[in-house]
């Protein structure tokens, strides 16, 4: 993980890559879409008229451009003088025509086979990469909304009193976030960590467990029955006898991204809730 990541000195979006694609990811993407080519070549190795519709269709639909323009280095090796042209606009594209294309070569019919294992292959760098979207019915889909990033921000930018908190949604941001070697269910715990931290310094108890500070907290503040058992539920969901705070095997509870990123979003959006409460009462 890099330094900047480590002192929250990356920006959210930069991290969940929301909008926009770092050149880690943008060579991944890149190539997935040689792998497909490249086995769409080999599958009409003896059909070149559909190879070079292949390549036409994505010319004349994609690019918007005459089927005679279309450019081949030779008749032996047809897709060199295309890949070259479709690399040389691709690494200039905005990250978003990225996407366009690889939605594009998504929606491939007759290569169903092929699309299945590109699809695979992209999603898996959107994984790796940590972007804020993946193919789902072979659309590009975003999991991750500009909201959820402000909820984020907003309760990890805070200070001073709430330092604690911020560390711990730190932590749990760079945990979900690392490449190399994300850590999904130490990334919930450092969440769910985060509300009991905020807790505690709203009723003054460094010893209240959540349970009980969420009731000390009722007292004080009007706090909505469903917020109180939703989070109530929450916290069980980590600290029961089959919970993610116990040192359980992996193959007990398996915590994938979308589970460790609703987590750390959820609490963001609850100690934000909470912090409002605090000043305005």
């Amino acid at each position: 993980m890099k330094f900047s990541q480590r002192i929250g000195k990356t920006p959210v979006k930069n991290l969940l890559q929301v909008d926009g694609i770092d050149e880690a990811l943008k060579n991944r993407l890149w190539d997935c879409i040689v792998y497909l080519i490249a086995n769409v070549n080999r599958k009409f190795m003896y059909e070149t008229i559909r190879f070079d519709n292949f390549l036409i269709l994505i010319w004349t639909e994609f690019f918007v451009r005459t089927s005679d323009s279309i450019p081949y280095n030779s008749s032996y090796q047809r897709y060199d003088g295309f890949l070259n042209k479709l690399r040389e606009w691709f690494f200039t594209a905005n990250w978003y025509e990225i996407y366009d294309i690889i939605e594009f070569l998504c929606s491939f019919n007759h290569i169903n086979d092929l699309r299945e294992r590109f699809v695979n292959h992209c999603n898996i760098a959107l994984s790796k990469e940590v972007s804020g979207y993946r193919i789902a019915n072979n659309k590009i889909a975003q999991i991750t909304s500009e909201e959820e990033i402000s909820e984020i921000e907003e309760a990890i930018n805070d200070s001073g009193l709430w330092k604690p908190v911020t560390l711990h949604l730190s932590t749990s941001l760079n945990l979900l976030s690392d490449r190399n070697n994300p850590d999904y269910r130490n990334s919930v715990k450092e969440s769910i960590s985060a509300v009991e931290s905020m807790c505690k310094i709203v009723i003054g108890d460094s010893s209240a467990t959540l349970g009980r500070a969420l009731a000390e907290i009722e007292k004080l503040y009007p706090l909505h029955k469903a917020l109180k058992a939703g989070f109530s539920s929450i916290y069980g969901y980590t600290s029961d006898a089959s919970g993610i705070r116990h040192a359980l095997l992996e193959d007990d509870i398996e915590v994938k991204f979308e589970d460790a990123k609703f987590m750390l979003v959820s609490c963001s959006a609850f100690i934000n809730y909470l912090k409002m409460k605090v000043r305005v009462d």
